[in-house]
């Protein structure tokens, strides 16, 4: 019995310090995937200069390719993103696709369309796993916080002695047996959506948190790994690259520039249009994103069909069907991943929640959600708790106490407010202003830095208050704000958006607006001088 009091000691203990400490980025980890979710519609909604034309894809792949030959006839290669359920635009770019410049088309015109510069929601994706941090820095820092938080969640289990019941208890207006029955509720309820989220995390950069087999028996090469997991590649890498290496050996010279390659003999591109039905035979009708071409206007032109990411759960990031661009024969489809690969994909896969439409996606932004209640809920509670515990006489525990609240109200309502600041700023800042983007950047973190100084400047209470009404008044107007400055551009993505935005803010606002109720609940059972911080 007495072994049993002190593993369940222990496990209160790593569990409060576990939570506390890497609660802040964990908050900050979960609350910019939850909005992550809807990246792609994020991004639509940030550049209201764009419409859905309704325009098919067969269709847009012709005016892309019309545009493209027009205008980038030299180009050594040539990418266009389709038209897609998430994101009707049809954009493309020249060069490699990860650094060419992207240009918007209109896609019943073929006109480049002038489309502000913007972060987008792919901000939200890239903060999810890095904290805006150098990408190397940031991944391993938020993998030690999803480490933190497997932690956490069997240590809570651990400590739960009655966690069925905690399920179906919550007592409102008790001060800290509310909070920790909200966190306990929202932790029990979620609790396999809490360990697939947070191993699916890890899973994603095993390679990377785990390198001894691949340095082991790749020395270290993760592409050659993957080469032989998924044999597929390495026949597609030989099938684009044949006619160029034959170029090299008779001799031909290589240019310099965009339109450096091998001096193939010229030839005409099939039409673009065909490859995608061909590709929908493979991954489903409406189920591809876009298409690459390499060396266009020659004999070794290839057209590769790349798929969305949600034509099954296994993700299948860098996969795509490969053609010859004059003949139109099939030169590589890609083959079933081995086990080892098909379950990192697949694990992958459930954590990026590509798969599904957009009843999974709207299942994942709720579970979302209500883990940031966990973790807030969860940080809070260690306040109350520490009130009750620390001494009058002690300035130490009182001014570490002081700073714990700050950076509670920072983390949570301030990041909040810095999120919803980043649309408004969206629809505010000139849309021709050089650097758009990184002005929208320097709101956001500068927001958020104003919500810490006004955390330390005000007492707890007050500054929550203030911080959850003035990102909920943004969340409700914020419809408002998008009807008065992109009158023209509202369509379902954009109304959902404003809509979602309307009732986060209405929620905000109750909880803003409950929180002094919890507080006088609180004082009835407190003594004063316990207290007495919450009027600093």
């Amino acid at each position: 019995m007495e072994r049993q009091r002190s593993l369940t000691q222990s496990m209160s203990w790593l569990h409060t310090w576990a939570g506390l400490l890497l609660g802040w980025a964990l908050f900050a980890i979960f609350l910019t995937g939850t909005l992550a979710v809807f990246d792609k519609e994020i991004d639509w909604w940030m550049q209201p200069e764009l419409s859905d034309r309704g325009l098919g894809q067969a269709q847009a792949a012709e005016v892309a390719q019309r545009w493209l030959e027009r205008e980038k006839p030299q180009a050594s290669g040539w990418n266009i993103g389709l038209p897609t359920e998430r994101a009707p635009q049809l954009s493309v770019s020249s060069g490699e696709q990860r650094r060419g410049e992207r240009t918007q088309l209109d896609p019943a015109t073929g006109e480049a369309l002038p489309v502000r510069e913007t972060v987008g929601g792919n901000f939200f994706f890239h903060f999810h796993y890095t904290l805006h941090l150098p990408r190397m820095i940031g991944i391993w820092v938020v993998g030690f916080a999803a480490m933190a938080m497997l932690v956490a969640i069997i240590s809570g289990v651990i400590i739960h002695k009655k966690i069925f019941k905690d399920f179906f208890t919550f007592r409102p207006a008790k001060g800290q047996r509310s909070w920790l029955d909200g966190h306990n509720a929202s932790a029990v309820l979620l609790l396999p959506f809490h360990l697939m989220i947070t191993y699916s995390g890890l899973a994603i950069f095993s390679a990377i948190y785990m390198p001894a087999a691949v340095d082991a028996l790749y020395d270290g090469d993760r592409q050659a790994m993957f080469r032989e997991s998924r044999p597929g590649a390495e026949q597609a890498q030989q099938a684009g690259g044949g006619a160029r290496r034959a170029g090299a050996e008779q001799g031909q010279p290589r240019g310099r520039g965009e339109g450096a390659r091998p001096q193939a003999p010229a030839a005409e591109l099939l039409p673009l249009a065909g490859f995608i039905e061909r590709g929908e035979a493979h991954y489903g009708e409406g189920m591809v994103a876009g298409l690459s071409v390499s060396n266009p206007g020659r004999a070794d032109a290839r057209v590769t069909v790349r798929p969305l990411l949600g034509s099954r759960i296994e993700l299948t990031k860098g996969e795509g069907m490969v053609f010859d661009g004059v003949s139109g024969r099939l030169l590589d489809a890609p083959e079933p991943s081995r086990p080892s690969l098909l379950t990192q994909r697949v694990i992958a896969g459930l954590h990026f929640a590509q798969f599904g439409g957009y009843p999974m996606r709207w299942l994942y932004f709720l579970c979302g959600l209500v883990s940031c209640v966990m973790i807030a809920s969860g940080l809070v509670l260690y306040t109350v708790k520490k009130r009750r515990q620390v001494k009058a006489d002690s300035s130490e525990g009182r001014a570490f106490l002081r700073l714990v609240e700050s950076l509670n109200v920072a983390a949570v309502a301030g990041l909040s407010l810095a999120c919803a600041a980043l649309l408004w700023g969206n629809r505010l800042l000139p849309a021709e202003l050089a650097g758009r983007e990184f002005w929208e950047l320097r709101l956001f973190f500068g927001v958020w830095l104003l919500s810490l100084a006004h955390a330390r400047l005000r007492a707890p209470l007050q500054a929550w208050r203030e911080q959850l009404f003035v990102a909920a008044a943004l969340g409700v107007a914020l419809p408002l704000l998008d009807l008065l400055l992109a009158p023209g551009a509202a369509d379902r993505a954009r109304l959902g958006l404003d809509v979602t935005a309307l009732l986060l803010g209405a929620t905000l606002a109750w909880v803003a607006w409950q929180l002094p109720r919890i507080a006088t609940s609180r004082a009835r059972r407190t003594p004063a001088v316990q207290i007495a911080g919450a009027e600093r």
